[in-house]
């Protein structure tokens, strides 16, 4: 009991002292949002035309398919019964935004990406289930789905239904996670969350961090696999990168300048819990290291001509620094939007435990299952074709050198 009143600043109620949501719900919009981003890079090369960014299209649907079948997992461990979770589909709550993110997941696993990737990879699976032997042939066969005709035609049309699925993806992918940004915005109560930006706020910081994780898994890969970079395509994710971080600070910058000029009765307990107990993760790490720092990096490498290893380390360092402040981001305004009372008299502190049902392990553990399921898809379905096209019969794809 002690240590409870230790961590508590002003007067509050009981039930305001113990936050509700930890930091598994903080993973959720960030999991969710690189899913989200990685499926926009994508489609700026089947839509847009950008032939630069050809080389990550394919890591990209797979990334996104990675991250995607783990997102729902923290929102699960925090349900505490997840065979719960079914009832939203047993019987469908139109009125509940949250309830409704089932049938947009399940639109967007089922229809979009997995209909994609099983689209683009076809002639792919095709070959490969007839090049493979063993156990992996039959793998290889199921996902044919009875369908071996890889004429011209037939690949043809392939690539016109992938292109009309991409273009429903790019919907789906903002309100698959515009739709978080939503939720924290339609909290009226809370005037942390309660701005009509925060939907769009929460859709380009997911685009940002989309972009440049699946920059640093480029990147990765190619180390891992001994294989040159290619230059012009991470020079290009790097310009689309920092053009969608320059409008997401911008749109946070605008919300902030709203609600200084404002200054409602809320405004003063938010500018102190800035100052206070938010100083280091969202002014230092979000803002300074996390926004500003990265931006930095990538306008230096757009105006000073440097050499291919110095942009490699530039581009790196910005990526990461990225995926670090866009967490951040996610961390202030789940954890923070909690630390405040209701009357704006009192604070409170989040305490994360380890190895609790939502303590810091089993967030670490979800942070490495999507590589590990990535890893598996990537020795499944090697987006660099051209290392088994060329394999004699009989032989295993490999992405290892």
């Amino acid at each position: 009991m002690d240590s409870v009143l230790h961590a508590v600043e002003g007067f509050m109620y009981p039930n305001e002292v113990e936050l509700q949501w930890s930091v598994l719900i903080v993973l959720y919009p960030f999991i969710t949002g690189l899913v989200a981003g990685a499926f926009i890079l994508a489609s700026l090369e089947r839509i847009f035309r950008v032939e630069a960014v050809r080389p990550t299209y394919r890591l990209a649907l797979l990334t996104a398919l990675a991250f995607l079948l783990v997102a729902p997992l923290p929102l699960q461990l925090h349900l505490g019964h997840p065979e719960r979770s079914f009832e939203m589909y047993l019987t469908p709550h139109t009125s509940s935004a949250m309830a409704m993110f089932g049938f947009v997941y399940l639109w967007y696993l089922m229809v979009v990406l997995l209909l994609e990737i099983w689209l683009d990879y076809r002639k792919d699976i095709v070959l490969l289930s007839q090049r493979t032997t063993g156990p992996l042939r039959l793998v290889y066969r199921a996902l044919t789905l009875g369908s071996d005709d890889i004429s011209p035609r037939a690949l043809h049309t392939d690539d016109k239904v992938g292109w009309f699925v991409t273009l429903l993806g790019i919907p789906s992918a903002f309100l698959l996670h515009g739709y978080v940004g939503f939720i924290f915005g339609s909290i009226k109560a809370n005037p942390w969350w309660s701005t009509p930006l925060m939907p769009i706020v929460f859709l380009f910081s997911a685009i940002v961090s989309g972009i440049a994780l699946v920059m640093l898994m480029y990147m990765g890969f190619a180390w891992l696999r001994e294989q040159p970079i290619d230059m012009e395509c991470v020079d290009t994710i790097g310009r689309y990168l920092l053009y969608a971080f320059v409008i997401d600070f911008s749109l946070e910058m605008l919300d902030l300048l709203h609600r200084i000029y404002e200054a409602d009765e809320s405004f003063a307990s938010l500018d102190f819990m800035v100052h206070t107990k938010l100083y280091t993760s969202h002014i230092l790490i979000q803002i300074v290291l996390g926004t500003l720092l990265p931006i930095g990096l990538l306008a230096m490498v757009q105006v000073i001509r440097l050499s291919d290893a110095a942009r490699r380390g530039l581009y790196a360092s910005a990526g990461l620094l990225t995926l670090i402040g866009i967490f951040a981001m996610r961390w202030n305004v789940v954890i923070g939007g909690q630390l405040f009372s209701k009357s704006f008299l009192g604070y409170t502190t989040y305490k994360m435990g380890f190895a609790t049902r939502e303590g810091l392990l089993p967030a670490i553990l979800l942070m490495i299952l999507p590589f590990a399921i990535l890893w598996v898809l990537v020795r499944l379905l090697p987006p660099w074709p051209r290392e088994w096209e060329e394999a004699k019969p009989q032989e295993a794809p490999s992405v290892s050198a």
